[in-house]
């Protein structure tokens, strides 16, 4: 019963769209092709349409102008154009689809602009889908990408009507733009493109599309260029609902999408539809780029009926583009690497697809950089093909010096010096295609690992971070290159992982975090320091000091010349934590200059940052030996009123071993507890991201490397005291 229920749905939405009685008499005839049970069903949905449609007209019949309301032979009734809601002007009727009519619209207020209004269909106002549109623009609302149509308002008409308005798209469907312009193939695929990166925005945002088409991809003008816009977010749905939010409405029978597009996992109503099923439908648009044709006919899927549709959808696999093509010329272009692209994106097994959209967009990168791709075995023979291609000049060079050395033989034995010179400069071409190919390898890698990147970081937004971190090997932190979303996945990895006391990951995280967060070698700002703050104190609880050495070495030779007084402050506390030499404290003192400086004429901190600041300066001034000098800093930052933070303690334990130095050892010990007792305080609580009193989680583990040095130095008696030099 749900699977005829499903099918009548389908049918009953393209019913609606026949102009009149008698066609879509014939088309139900077609459609339900003897199944008298589904007949009845459609019948008795056009039905209620038809009753519901009678009193939206009486209930709707204000916001019409006079002379403008409808004939008893109206099929249903739309809102006329001049019919103002709320402060949107309806100007021209743009089209329908299967759940609402869009009208290109006016608004006056706040501001003079046109926009879309879509307004859902008279007959379909029922819970199930006011809950759908809700989801609509609440989905649309969380993202902003220049190829997806922004949503801007939303609510209903007077007589109950969702609505909701979105960016005006002037454009036409990506496949009519590309074959009313001849567009040539490599500017299709670099549109394609910019389809694959929104469809990737969206996926990190948590949304999946459920029904891309090429009518739901216009290609409008900007600033001359051509630039596809993927609308129509109707029947997304979030990937993670919210327990009670109210937007759990999708059946696991009901049919949502286009057939044509739609993947086996989706026509079978499954409802652990993910983003690989809109990889599936990224795959259908590119392959009608291609061809000029979908892989299955949407007329022919709708006539065969639910059960056969599906069966075709799991199982039929469609021919591929360059059989599809029909032209001979087109078919030698489309046959080899594009073929094995849409192929991999159609693949029936949603886990043998591309993972992720960003995934897709590097594939069709690698086949216009004549470049390995991912979608192929990567075969020895494939590989030196693409080799080839790329340095012909090489190569042909490799062919005539082997022409030459079969001629030499042939005709004498006094070419044998020339053939023997030519015997070294085949090999010498030979090590030059041996290492042409390992950097194919090295390509190639560096592309898996991106594309577990852009993997893990979807995994994050759907909140799985245990995924995520078992998604990423050695070679995904060694190989990565610097990226926005990199720094993202490895920065979220590496608190997910120290809130968990797992150390040593935490710090792998951290250390590929401050290489793939190197956008600009001279930069020398706080921004540019922040990441390292983390990484110091994480290497030493993790017991790797050598690293720590390391990592608070180059951070001097990098920033020592920043000016910033906040960069100063970061790299001296990262470079404090454990005692060194006199080498590294004189690179250091620029830093502690200019951190003197930025506090100069202050008795008393004016905020916390400052606070922070006289710490950091009171464990350099104890590094250089100067106690009474780090004794005063530490005092000026206990000083500042909000008390009780890992700033506290660390400032207890500089001053107890300054002033055990000065051998004052009952004070020593006072002191030393009363940092101790702020730790103990902090460590019955779980650690977290931030405290309220600003304390980060990387801030307590500074305070227990400082407890463990202030106990070795005070509790093992008199003998230690004295400044160690």
């Amino acid at each position: 019963m749900k699977t005829a229920t499903s099918a009548g749905e389908a049918i009953f939405y393209e019913a609606l769209q026949r102009p009149n009685a008698t066609e879509r008499q014939a088309y139900l005839r077609q459609a339900c092709a003897g199944n008298v049970a589904l007949r009845e069903t459609v019948e008795q949905l056009l039905a209620d349409h038809a009753c519901a449609e009678a009193f939206f007209r009486e209930s709707s019949a204000t916001l019409k102008p006079p002379g403008e309301l409808p004939t008893g032979s109206d099929t249903f009734v739309d809102e006329s154009v001049g019919t103002l809601i709320g402060p949107y002007r309806l100007a021209q009727r743009l089209g329908e689809g299967g759940g609402g009519v869009v009208y290109r619209a006016e608004q006056e207020a706040p501001v003079r602009r046109e926009v879309a209004v879509k307004v859902i269909k008279l007959g379909m106002d029922t819970r199930r889908v006011i809950a759908r549109f809700e989801a609509e623009r609440q989905t649309l609302a969380l993202m902003e990408h220049p190829n997806i149509a922004r949503v801007l308002d939303a609510g209903a008409t007077e007589a109950g009507r969702p609505f909701f308005v979105m960016e005006l798209v002037r454009g036409v469907k990506i496949t009519d733009y590309c074959v009313e312009h001849d567009v040539p193939l490599r500017e299709r695929l670099a549109m394609f493109q910019q389809v694959c990166h929104a469809i990737q925005h969206a996926h990190q945002k948590g949304v999946i599309h459920r029904d891309i088409k090429p009518s739901n991809i216009l290609v409008t003008l900007q600033d001359g260029a051509p630039t596809p816009k993927v609308i129509d977010f109707g029947i997304a749905k979030a990937i993670e609902t919210r327990p009670g939010d109210g937007t759990a409405f999708t059946a696991n029978e009901q049919l949502l999408g286009t057939p044509a597009t739609m993947s086996p996992e989706q026509i079978q109503g499954g409802a652990d539809v993910d983003t690989r099923s809109d990889i599936y439908s990224l795959g259908v648009v590119l392959y009608e780029l291609l061809t000029g044709r979908p892989p299955f006919d949407t007329g022919e899927l709708l006539r065969q009926g639910l059960d056969e549709m599906r069966r075709v959808l799991c199982h039929v696999e469609p021919a591929r583009p360059s059989v599809a093509a029909g032209d001979p010329r087109q078919a030698a272009i489309l046959s080899g690497d594009l073929d094995w692209i849409v192929m991999k994106a159609l693949e029936k097994e949603r886990d043998r697809r591309y993972h992720t959209a960003r995934g897709f967009a590097i594939d069709i990168e690698n086949y216009l950089r004549d470049e390995p791709v991912q979608a192929r075995p990567p075969s020895r023979f494939y590989r030196l093909q693409k080799l080839v291609r790329r340095n012909k000049a090489t190569f042909v060079a490799l062919g005539a010096t082997a022409l030459a050395l079969v001629a030499g033989f042939g005709v004498s034995t006094w070419l044998f010096v020339r053939a023997s010179n030519a015997e070294h400069q085949q090999t010498r071409l030979r090590i030059v295609a041996e290492e042409a190919l390992s950097r194919e390898a090295s390509l190639r890698r560096n592309a898996e690992e991106r594309e577990k990147i852009s993997r893990a970081a979807i995994l994050l937004s759907q909140g799985k971070p245990a995924e995520a971190d078992a998604l990423l090997s050695e070679e995904s932190f060694r190989l990565t290159q610097p990226s926005l979303e990199a720094t993202q996945v490895f920065h979220k990895l590496a608190e997910w992982n120290a809130l968990r006391g797992n150390l040593r990951r935490a710090a792998q995280c951290l250390l590929a975090l401050i290489q793939v967060n190197r956008f600009d070698e001279n930069d020398q700002s706080s921004a540019a320091t922040h990441d390292l703050l983390p990484v110091a104190p994480t290497l030493i609880e993790a017991g790797d000091i050598a690293t720590y050495d390391r990592v608070r070495r180059e951070s001097i030779a990098r920033f020592g010349r920043s000016r910033n007084a906040i960069a100063a402050e970061q790299i001296l506390k990262i470079s404090m934590l454990l005692p060194t030499d006199k080498e590294l404290l004189a690179a250091a003192e620029p830093l502690a200059r200019v951190a003197r400086d930025s506090l100069r004429g202050q008795t008393v901190p004016r905020g916390g940052l400052e606070s922070w600041r006289c710490m950091v300066l009171a464990m350099f001034e104890y590094r250089q030996g100067n106690d009474q000098a780090a004794w005063d800093w530490a005092q000026r930052s206990l000083a500042f009123p909000i008390r009780e933070t890992s700033r506290d303690a660390v400032s207890y334990f500089v001053q107890a071993m300054a002033i055990w130095r000065m051998e004052r050892p009952t004070e020593a010990r006072f002191l030393l507890q009363q940092g101790r007792q702020i730790v103990e305080e902090r460590s019955k609580l779980p650690l977290v991201v931030s405290d309220a009193d600003g304390s980060c989680w990387f801030d307590w583990f500074d305070a227990n490397i400082m407890l463990r040095e202030a106990q070795a130095l005070i509790e093992q008696g008199p003998e230690t005291r004295g400044p160690a030099r």
